[in-house]
């Protein structure tokens, strides 16, 4: 069958028309169809927080920087860059003739308008904290006691944008590479407010790819744009990519040859495609876990959340329910993160041990008695808490849903399964309108404080509402020092705290299983849960 849809696949692509089943829409040229996920909440850039909408937004818009297929940080609408000898000022030259793709000139100006926006309080940018902590007057900019406009950014001329910090940052570069920190086009945010980034029409971008149709739902279509930089070296006329939300009907796109690549793989297909050429599983950074609302009772109760985690056999999640394309997770950071000190931060965590054990049986009923330490029964046959888990339909999320309340009617625990539209998952999960919910993240950049700072409790992807003034004491350390070992300390210290009480609860650490045609050529997939087709082709 895979055979016969790789036929199908290439005699579409000679013929150079492709087709989405079921809209009736045809784009002439070499158009690559993708599925890496279902209606994005949003590709605005400040809003966004979702893999499937970073990927997009990938091929939008360009930072002032980039990464490139190596991992390593390379210039992108900046072409040289330095900074102060004491770290806290950064310059960076724009190349010449930039252009938005509405054909104006982008200018270094735009981009002190991008970032003052992504700092302004009123924009609610989840990723602020994370991307702008070290920028000069970003915390009262954010906090609402100073203007957007005395952020530390500053466009001398039209092609030079300087950033003072407040405090050096050892990984600036990946921040200036970091999506949420992309340009966007003044004059169409003005002109049209948030709903500047939900249309084709209204959607300037400046990256090697444009958005020229949009149906939700369906797909959105992007070409080739004439005024990206390097559009000489863009192979594609577009890509379409094809927003399924049910994987089997992902999977039957690709064996039909509709998509030539797609993300969302039927779990119950893995074993037959074990083996196969256009398989792939490919490890990420990052940890599949589990947000236990702090705000609510009796989740503010870290006994608690601590009895729900020891409840849950890892292994079997990760090696049975997940078939062994996950690996179980007995810390909240995963292998993969550099830890400052050198070396691996999952491997000098917690003097080399695991925060959680792997005993499951005494975890079980250690989980027992915390339960009936908090005033709960613990009692698979007298469960006395309801709860409800919210989840999305998608991998193995459902499946992991209905293992849970197994499991946690096992410590007393009777629990309802809410199974919540992607769109209105995430922003719901953000607006704290949940009991308990299945979450994750995947890197942005391998520095730990990527993902240890969810947890900060003025992050906004702070899903779980955790605030913990020593956990915050310590990120604080971590961001005021440049000595490595004291920032390394700090880090671990930071999730031992967390870990201590339980600000959230791993299980299984991520890979990326999908499936992609041979036909594609020059594309790449990166450690960070990221497909890279603005390079690609298609093999005729």
């Amino acid at each position: 069958m895979k055979k016969l849809a790789s036929l199908l696949a290439l005699v579409l692509v000679v013929c150079m028309v492709m087709s989405v089943a079921g809209t009736g829409a045809y784009a002439e040229g070499k158009i690559l169809p993708v599925q890496v996920g279902p209606n994005p909440e949003t590709i605005d850039p400040a809003i966004n927080s979702a893999v499937d909408g970073g990927n997009m937004l990938l091929h939008f818009l360009e930072c002032l920087l980039t990464v490139d297929q190596n991992g390593e940080i390379a210039p992108g609408c900046a072409e040289t860059w330095e900074v102060s000898d004491d770290g806290l000022v950064w310059t960076f030259h724009l190349r010449d003739g930039l252009k938005w793709s509405d054909g104006s000139d982008l200018k270094a100006s735009d981009f002190v308008y991008s970032w003052q926006r992504v700092a302004d309080p009123l924009t609610a940018a989840p990723y602020a904290d994370t991307v702008l902590w070290p920028v000069a007057n970003f915390n009262a900019v954010f906090n609402g006691e100073a203007d957007p406009s005395t952020l530390g950014v500053a466009a001398p001329d039209d092609q030079t944008f300087v950033v003072t910090l407040e405090a050096a940052c050892p990984y600036f570069e990946s921040l200036a590479a970091f999506a949420t920190l992309s340009p966007v086009n003044p004059a169409t945010v003005e002109a049209n407010g948030d709903a500047w980034a939900v249309d084709a029409e209204t959607y300037i971008c400046n990256g090697p790819f444009m958005i020229t149709e949009w149906v939700p739902g369906s797909y959105i279509l992007s070409e080739r744009n004439p005024y990206y930089w390097n559009a000489d070296a863009i192979k594609l006329d577009g890509i379409r990519w094809l927003l399924i939300e049910d994987s089997n009907a992902a999977y039957s796109a690709y064996q039909t040859g509709e998509a030539l690549m797609i993300k969302d793989v039927p779990t119950e297909e893995i074993p037959s495609l074990m083996g196969s050429d256009d398989f792939f599983i490919d490890p990420i950074i990052g940890t599949y876990y589990l947000s236990l609302n702090n705000q609510v009772a009796p989740l503010d109760n870290a006994d608690v959340r601590k009895a729900m985690s020891l409840a849950i056999d890892r292994e079997y999640v990760a090696g049975t329910l997940m078939q062994g394309t996950y690996v179980a997770a007995y810390n909240f950071m995963g292998p993969g993160w550099a830890d400052p000190a050198g070396g691996d931060f999952m491997a000098n965590a917690n003097n080399g041990e695991t925060y959680i054990s792997k005993d499951f049986e005494a975890n079980l009923a250690e989980a027992k008695a915390l339960m009936q330490k908090a005033g709960y029964s613990g009692d698979p046959e007298n469960p006395d808490l309801k709860l409800t888990y919210s989840t999305n339909d998608a991998g193995y999320h459902k499946v992991v849903a209905e293992y849970l309340q197994e499991a946690w009617k096992e410590i007393g625990i009777d629990l309802t399964v809410e199974v919540v539209e992607w769109a209105s998952f995430t922003p719901m999960r953000r607006a704290g309108d949940y009991e308990s919910s299945r979450n994750g993240w995947v890197g942005d950049y391998s520095d730990p404080s990527n993902m240890i700072e969810l947890l900060y409790s003025t992050n906004g992807n702070n899903d779980g509402k955790y605030n913990n003034p020593d956990f915050d004491a310590a990120i604080d350390v971590s961001r005021s020092t440049t000595d490595k070992a004291e920032r390394s300390a700090a880090l671990h210290q930071a999730e031992d705290i967390m870990m201590d009480t339980m600000g959230c609860v791993p299980v299984a650490y991520y890979t990326d299983f999908y499936l992609q045609s041979p036909a594609i050529t020059g594309s790449w997939h990166s450690p960070y849960g990221y497909w890279f087709f603005m390079y690609a082709d298609i093999a005729e």
